[in-house]
């Protein structure tokens, strides 16, 4: 009979925890990644949840088509006496409505990740704490892009014909995008204090439809009852709808851009900070 001995488990333990030791001790610990690269990743994070699920889309393809072919053609006559004069005025206003409800969706991917689990693994790691929250409002201007370009697009099929040209246009989105970036940030802490994606959505539509629907997009201000012209002429959306229709027109006006530039500056000031302090104290 063989008497060689075995080893243990017990004694194979220690040997083992001094040979992982010693191939993690051997290798330089890689850098911590930076804030901006940090903030880029979770951004690509928000296009690849696309990529996965491209039904998310059809809030920026469908219903901006569905809106601009219904007024044009539903109220155009009625409102400017022919579907081609209305379709000049309507289309910058309509791209900023498209471009202003996907900034909503902000908050439900933000509130989503937080129901389900994932803020609390993305606080475990080693990052820039408020990365993901960056990352998702950034990732989120590719859907503005996608929106602004789908309504263009059909807007020159339907015979709009911007006065100042291409150039013209892609100034009026990253104008809009701009202001989205900063409107975002209000549907982030929407999405923070909200219990399910299905009440941030709600909540965030019932807030925005009254600044959208009472604006300048569809009629002109001088057309409404003195105390709601009023309150379209001190709308930020009214200031956004005038600025881009400049911009894809000409005529441009340097002060309204600042102003508008300035309410999106304020957006992101109020509500960025406020994000940041809900996302940290859930922790």
């Amino acid at each position: 009979m063989s008497t060689a001995p075995t080893s243990r488990p017990a004694e194979q333990a220690p040997a083992a925890a001094r040979a992982l030791s010693a191939a993690v001790s051997s290798s330089a610990r890689p850098p911590r990644p930076g804030a901006l690269s940090t903030a880029l990743a979770f951004g690509w994070r928000g296009l690849l949840k696309i990529k996965h699920v491209p039904e998310q889309l059809l809030d920026v393809t469908i219903t901006p088509v569905l809106f601009l072919l219904m007024f044009v053609y539903l109220f155009g006559g009625a409102v400017a006496g022919s579907t081609s004069e209305y379709l000049e005025y309507v289309l910058p206003g309509i791209l900023v409505q498209s471009v202003l409800f996907v900034s909503v969706y902000s908050g439900v991917a933000l509130n989503t990740d937080v129901t389900k689990g994932a803020i609390d693994r993305f606080r475990s790691l080693p990052i820039w704490r408020p990365a993901p929250l960056v990352g998702a409002v950034l990732g989120d201007a590719a859907r503005y892009l996608l929106a602004g370009i789908v309504v263009v697009a059909v807007g020159l099929i339907m015979g709009f014909r911007p006065g100042e040209g291409p150039l013209g246009v892609v100034a009026a989105i990253a104008l809009i995008v701009v202001f989205a970036f900063g409107l975002s940030w209000a549907f982030t802490t929407l999405g923070l204090v909200m219990r399910t994606p299905s009440a941030v959505m709600n909540a965030g539509f019932m807030l925005l439809f009254p600044l959208v629907f009472l604006s300048n997009i569809f009629v002109e201000p001088s057309t409404l009852p003195g105390w709601l012209e009023a309150f379209v002429d001190v709308n930020p959306i009214s200031h956004l709808v005038t600025a881009a229709r400049e911009l894809v027109d000409g005529g441009v006006d340097g002060g309204r851009i600042l102003l508008v530039l300035g309410e999106a500056a304020a957006l992101t000031a109020i509500f960025a900070p406020l994000t940041v302090r809900l996302y940290r104290s859930r922790g």
